[in-house]
């Protein structure tokens, strides 16, 4: 009784670890998910200051300045993304990037993946940010994206090549970069954020809770062992024993045993009661 007691308890257990496995692997791995897009959503956001400073503190100072050379430190997209490249050399596996179809700078173009991110805002003007993961040479990222959209402050530059200013063209020429039009979806800032790290953690955690559980469900398992055999194994056995004694007409057997659960302490005061009228009417029988 012992063994198909602990067989069906082996069974349980391991249909529970394996849910309890399902249910902890999907929650860490989602905490895990929600914490890197947290990470490049605050990127994202520092990205939007360091733009907004630009526009309104750094443009004006440089703006005298343009007649004789152009600034790109004028410039909101590339203010933001110098800034990065700065935080790229300390942790490579972290970029940002304002990837564009037809850009000015040859380095902000859109590269295949990046383009179709973009394509996907210009497909629906109601996207405003899309995120997912992609593996790379430097492990498994997620990447946070949200769209670059043409307003006025763009068009000076970007219109037309005889609008733009002089010393901009002097710069990048007049093949790339022109012939926005406003509103246009134009390109998209993408922050890319490791998740490896993130996943070795999950990955950790996952394996010291299953190994907690685990643990507790073998002390659980000796204590119902231990329980079994004291209240009920053992007991069922004297019962047993002592109940072939008295079959085999040995009236010299011992009481059944009172010990065990209640359910094992009636069934002996059963046996009792069926021994006493057992040797009553063998008594009556003899005489």
């Amino acid at each position: 009784m012992l063994l198909r007691i602990n067989l069906i308890l082996l069974v349980a257990f391991a249909l529970g670890m394996a849910a309890i496995s399902l249910v902890v692997t999907s929650t860490l791995q989602e905490n895990a998910t929600r914490e890197v897009l947290a990470q490049a959503g605050l990127m994202m956001d520092s990205a939007a200051a360091i733009r907004s400073y630009t526009e309104t503190e750094i443009g004006p100072l440089l703006d005298d300045k343009m007649v004789t050379a152009f600034r790109p430190q004028s410039v909101p997209f590339y203010a933001a993304t110098q800034n990065f490249l700065t935080l790229h050399k300390e942790h490579p596996d972290y970029s940002y990037k304002e990837a564009t179809l037809n850009p000015t700078n040859p380095r902000d173009r859109a590269m295949d993946w990046e383009a179709d991110i973009v394509q996907r805002f210009r497909n629906d003007s109601s996207t405003r940010e899309v995120s997912g993961g992609r593996d790379t040479p430097m492990g498994s990222t997620l990447y946070l994206a949200r769209p670059i959209r043409v307003d006025s402050g763009c068009l000076e530059c970007h219109s037309l090549p005889s609008a733009a200013p002089a010393t901009l063209l002097a710069r990048y020429g007049r093949d790339n970069g022109f012939g926005w039009q406003p509103n246009e979806v134009v390109g998209a800032q993408i922050v890319s954020v490791p998740f490896a790290s993130a996943e070795s953690s999950a990955g950790r955690v996952r394996r010291d809770v299953l190994t907690a559980i685990a643990a507790m469900l073998v002390i659980v398992l000796l204590v119902v062992n231990a329980s079994l055999y004291v209240l009920v194994i053992r007991p069922v056995r004297r019962i047993a024993r002592i109940a072939d004694q008295v079959s085999l007409g040995d009236t010299s057997a011992a009481e059944f045993p009172s010990g065990g659960g209640p359910e094992v302490a009636a069934l002996s005061a059963a046996f009792n009661r069926m021994r006493k009228s057992l040797d009553k009417a063998l008594r009556m029988l003899g005489g």
